[in-house]
């Protein structure tokens, strides 16, 4: 893959291009060029979607459009009699990057399928969409992903403006870098082809919104943080002495299976290892206040009293407690 990479202008002054129209994609054009090349884009679009369509039909591999990925479709201009089949394969939303004059489809017959329409107008040959617009058809794509619904994004061939939107997509929510979203894109429609302006726009939209702002997640390629990055005050403190006790009875009406078991046990296991702990600790803190005890103190009744409650003590956190023998206490 070549794509010639220009320098079209500081990216900081992409907002106040986007006032004018077409953002990033004026960058680096006089205005002369601009109209001779609107002229001849809509001097050669018939031609060139007459051509479309017979490769479309003498050759299987020329597909009109092509599913980049689950919630996503990338091709050609629609045809009106194309929005019934958009519909049948899950398409909620429709992104056109034409001119009016090469929209053959109205949004009230998109709407009438119960089809989002998003009209970005973008001129054919070496623009790209202005940096707003990008944003604009990211979000609109990403929200109708999240609710599991696919997106159509397309221009007269589906090769060049559709594909800067299609990309910084991919980018943004893909953890992709651009070249990696560019192969990504040819292996799945491979005709696709950047001129200049339209790589530059993809590359500054990832250095502005994605390296500088952070990009986002999607359904289907969440981003894995490591633990060093999950903030604190996300986690509640608890007492260290706070217990949390599940009998039997709390467990009724589930229907017990190999998990649950194998869970039970292993809880029951925990707790008769602890508690018999507890009990341990507790017999030797009563030896130990024995063997250091003045013989005074020994002596009195009072002495024999205290090693009574200490054993008391001992087996009620033993397997004496009645509520702990059919119980689960898990610490916190």
């Amino acid at each position: 893959m070549y794509i010639e990479e220009l320098n079209y202008g500081d990216p900081e002054e992409i907002g106040k291009e986007e006032e004018k129209g077409e953002g990033i994609s004026k960058l680096g054009f006089p205005e002369a060029k601009r109209v001779v090349v609107g002229v001849g884009a809509r001097f050669l679009f018939y031609p060139t979607l007459l051509y479309n369509v017979v490769r479309n039909k003498i050759q299987s591999e020329f597909r009109w459009w092509d599913r980049i990925d689950q919630f996503l479709l990338l091709g050609a201009v629609p045809f009106p009699s194309d929005v019934p089949s958009l519909k049948q394969l899950g398409v909620s939303g429709v992104i056109t990057l034409n001119e009016p004059y090469e929209t053959l489809v109205p949004t009230s017959l998109y709407l009438a399928h119960g089809i989002e329409h998003l009209m970005i107008p973008t001129r054919d040959y070496c623009f790209a969409p202005s940096f707003g617009n990008i944003c604009k058809a990211v979000d609109f794509i990403h929200n109708n992903a999240s609710c599991g619904k696919t997106t159509y994004v397309h221009c007269k061939a589906g090769r060049g403006r559709s594909t800067t939107i299609v990309l910084c997509y991919l980018v943004q929510h893909k953890q992709m870098t651009p070249t990696e979203a560019y192969e990504y894109v040819k292996l799945r429609r491979p005709r696709v082809l950047l001129a200049s302006p339209q790589w530059q726009a993809v590359q500054e939209y990832y250095r502005i919104q994605v390296i500088k702002v952070g990009r986002s997640s999607c359904l289907n390629y969440p981003i894995i943080r490591s633990p060093a990055s999950i903030a604190i005050h996300n986690f509640v403190s608890f007492d260290e002495s706070s217990f949390v006790l599940v009998t039997k009875s709390d467990l009724d009406g589930y229907h017990p299976d190999c998990r649950a078991s194998n869970i039970w046990a292993e809880l029951s296991l925990v707790c008769r290892v602890q508690f018999a702990g507890q009990a341990a600790l507790a017999s030797l803190s009563c030896f130990w206040l024995r063997c250091h005890s003045p013989e005074g103190v020994a002596m009195l009744p009072e002495n024999k009293l205290g090693r009574e409650s200490c054993s008391m003590e001992a087996d009620q956190l033993g397997m004496g407690h009645p509520r702990l023998v059919s119980g689960v206490a898990a610490k916190l």
